[in-house]
């Protein structure tokens, strides 16, 4: 039986992820902070059957034992992206495991320059801090989760309002994959051994004019169209934020939208057929099960 640690195990996608690698029949041990907030989401899976070690990123101690595989769902800064996935990294190295799956999850990072995405800038620096290890890392891209795409922060979806703005043409292609899709493709991919990556899913492949009519598709709500302008305005509203901005998190979500309006950071080619069991959700069927 492949041991799986997962290290930011009470987090949206790390709690998936190792309850997708529960059900695949993996051994589990999530590796939980000891002050996380997360103690409820670590209760859960140790009734699901998961061996739970607090640990951090820099001392993951005895969560390491006997482990194959380690998959790092941690989020924040630097510090933790970079620094702190090194030394797990050096540690899981240290105490022979075979392969690591960062927390890449996103559009394809590394088609991106520097400067495009402040937060995916860190994760290629991860990357640039790996080479040499001797570990496997395999990274899992997904373009972007259905839920963040319809919250308000990115901009697009206001249900309130009843409209969708998009900027671009509308007709460039984006990926979108739900976060339990995200979880089901890399537990498959942790589970392996021959996957080496980056490995490219998506539930859905949809330009922005798509996402709209399957939204309304599937909510069976009407959504007025609004185009905010061009890819070219979208980058010059990203420089006037970023010039007042207090921090990152004032212009990141443009970011990303540009990123994906741009075709960029585009997923290509998509390995989706590697895991035939798995049956994403479509962006309709999601809006619909939303709009419930």
């Amino acid at each position: 039986m492949t041991k799986v640690l997962v290290a930011g195990a009470t987090g949206m996608l790390g709690r998936e992820i190792a309850g997708s690698l529960l059900r695949r029949g993996a051994q589990v041990c999530a590796l939980v902070r000891p002050e996380s907030a997360g103690a409820e989401a670590a209760r859960a899976l140790k009734e699901r059957g998961a061996e739970i070690v607090q640990g951090t990123l820099e001392r993951p101690d005895r969560a390491l034992d006997g482990v194959d595989v380690v998959v790092s769902a941690v989020q924040g800064g630097p510090e933790v992206v970079v620094d702190g996935q090194l030394a797990l990294l050096r540690a899981a190295e240290k105490a022979g495991v075979s392969r690591l799956i960062p927390s890449d999850f996103a559009v394809d990072l590394f088609r991106l320059d520097d400067g495009d995405n402040v937060f995916l800038d860190d994760r290629r620096k991860a990357h640039e801090a790996f080479t040499g290890a001797g570990i496997q890392v395999t990274s899992v891209l997904n373009g972007a989760f259905h839920e963040v795409m319809t919250a308000s922060f990115l901009e697009i979806v206001d249900w309130e309002k009843g409209t969708f703005s998009y900027w671009g043409d509308g007709d460039e292609p984006c990926d979108f994959t739900t976060v339990a899709d995200t979880a089901a493709y890399t537990a498959a991919v942790a589970l392996d051994a021959d996957a080496s990556g980056p490995v490219r899913m998506a539930g859905d492949v949809l330009s922005m004019k798509d996402f709209h009519a399957a939204l309304e598709r599937g909510s069976g709500r009407s959504l007025a169209l609004r185009r905010l302008g061009s890819t070219e305005e979208l980058a010059a509203e990203i420089e006037r934020r970023k010039s007042v901005a207090a921090g990152p998190a004032d212009y990141v979500a443009l970011q990303y939208v540009w990123a994906m309006v741009t075709g960029k950071a585009k997923l290509q080619p998509l390995d989706n057929d590697r895991y035939p069991d798995i049956r994403p959700t479509g962006m309709a069927e999601f809006a619909r099960r939303f709009a419930r």
